[in-house]
C-alpha cells in the first residue's frame, strides 16, 4: 500500500516478489549468455538491456487528456500487461504518463512504446472526431538499476496526481494502476 502523507513524506511497504514473478523483477530471466547493454539516440539517449525494468515518460503533443481520454491510455496499459511486458504501475496525467514496466522476451520497449502511444492516439482521436499527432514523437526512458530505485520510481508515480494537486490521496485517482503483486 502507497500512503502520501500532507506533509509530502511518503511512506511504503514495497516487496518484489520472487524473479519472474514480480511485474518488475529487477533480475533479468535466466539467459546463457550475459545481457549486453545497447545504446541508441535520436534526441534522447535510449539505453537498452534485456530482461531490466524500464521507467518511462512520454508527453502529449499540446493541449490536455480529458478524464476518459485518460482512462483509453490507462486501458491500454492494463491490456498489453502479461502478453507484451510485466506492469508494475502507471499513472496517466492530463499532459504526461509515467510506467514503470518490464517488457517480456521478444518485445523491445520501442515497439511497446509504439503499440501503446499507436492505439491510443487513435482511440483519443475517434474520440476527439479529429485526425493526426497526438503524443511526441520520443518518450523519455531509464533502466531501474536496483530495488531501491525502484521503490523510489513507484513513489514518483503515487505522488505525482497528490503534487500536481489533482487529489488528496493517490487512492482518490482513478487514472492509475499499481500492480497488486507489489504490496
Amino acid at each position: 500500500m502507497i500512503k502520501i502523507t500532507p506533509t509530502g513524506v511518503a511512506q511504503t511497504f514495497l516487496s518484489v516478489r520472487a524473479p519472474g514473478k514480480s511485474p518488475c523483477s529487477l533480475r533479468p530471466p535466466s539467459m546463457n549468455n550475459e545481457p549486453r547493454l545497447e545504446r541508441s539516440r535520436r534526441n534522447l539517449p535510449h539505453w537498452v538491456l534485456n530482461g531490466s525494468c524500464y521507467f518511462i515518460t512520454f508527453r502529449i503533443r499540446s493541449g490536455v487528456l480529458t478524464p476518459e481520454e485518460r482512462l483509453i491510455v490507462l486501458k491500454r496499459f492494463q491490456e498489453g500487461d502479461g502478453h507484451f511486458y510485466r506492469l508494475a504501475g502507471v499513472v496517466i496525467m492530463p499532459d504526461h504518463v509515467h510506467a514503470i514496466l518490464r517488457p517480456l522476451d521478444g518485445y523491445s520497449l520501442s515497439r511497446i512504446l509504439k503499440g501503446v502511444k499507436g492505439t491510443s492516439a487513435r482511440l483519443i482521436n475517434q474520440h476527439r472526431g479529429i485526425q493526426g499527432t497526438l503524443w511526441q514523437d520520443e518518450s523519455w526512458d531509464r533502466i531501474v538499476r536496483d530495488e531501491a530505485e525502484f521503490r523510489e520510481k513507484m513513489l514518483y508515480l503515487a505522488h505525482n496526481p497528490v503534487k500536481a494537486g489533482l487529489v488528496g490521496c493517490i487512492d482518490d485517482y482513478p487514472y492509475c494502476y499499481f500492480s497488486p503483486e507489489i504490496n
